[in-house]
């Protein structure tokens, strides 16, 4: 308990002095979260839409594939995203390996089919006839897609916290992709795996709080805008 009080104490001391190696970790955990939860929404709204609305042969084998990346291994995406960005892999000449824009990348693969999948079910659990009277009126097929988006609005940003839940806790792929390089790639999740390992808890414990705290004030905001949108 003594050590657990530590880190509490340190974690607090850590935010309110502006350390500025935490600052820094910190700051790049949520530029690399986030930029891998916009790109995997650019990617996983469409695809999870056009799997909703869209019947064509192959149809559940892409479903059940999503399904599965859903719960996909972080070291499994991190091994397969760093064979392909080495040096001699199929996208080696991009030279990003062991950056910031890989553990985008492999976060982005992790994230995405959990966006295609949760945006597949909100809008294949709109009212059936809603497709039917929205092209009735006279609709175009983009219009009548554009408009099904904007009535599952709300489980959809549960899609973007669900997405962005699943990356800034992640470490597997972050650490393999990344390397854990102090100053380039050190995130708050490879950053505590290093202080645990290293016997330094009380740290280790100050920066599971401050990304605890992280996760929670951008997973907060998010509520607050989907519960002012819900209904009356």
């Amino acid at each position: 308990m003594e050590v657990l009080y530590d880190g509490i104490i340190q974690a607090f001391s850590l935010m309110i002095s502006l350390d500025a190696e935490v600052l820094a970790v910190t700051l790049l955990s949520l530029k690399v979260s986030c930029g891998a939860t916009l790109v995997s929404l650019i990617l996983g709204l469409p695809i999870g839409t056009l799997l909703a609305l869209a019947r064509f042969p192959g149809r559940r084998l892409v479903v059940s594939m999503v399904n599965t990346g859903m719960g996909l291994p972080p070291v499994v995406v991190g091994l397969f995203v760093t064979i392909f960005l080495w040096r001699n892999g199929p996208l080696g000449f991009l030279e990003i390996l062991y950056t910031p824009s890989a553990m985008i990348v492999a976060q982005a693969v992790i994230a995405m089919p959990i966006v295609a999948g949760i945006t597949m079910a909100s809008i294949q659990n709109l009212p059936a006839t809603m497709k039917l009277q929205v092209l009735a009126l006279g609709a175009t097929r983009v219009q009548m897609v554009w408009i099904l988006v904007r009535e599952a609005r709300l489980p959809l940003l549960a899609a973007v916290m669900a997405g962005f839940g699943g990356v800034i806790s992640e470490v597997g792929a972050s650490i393999m992709v990344g390397g854990n390089i102090k100053g380039q790639t050190r995130v708050l999740t490879t950053a505590t795996v290093m202080e645990t390992g290293k016997g330094n808890f009380d740290v280790a414990i100050a920066l599971s709080i401050i990304l605890l705290m992280l996760a929670f004030g951008v997973n907060y905001l998010l509520t607050v805008i989907q519960q002012r949108e819900r209904p009356r």
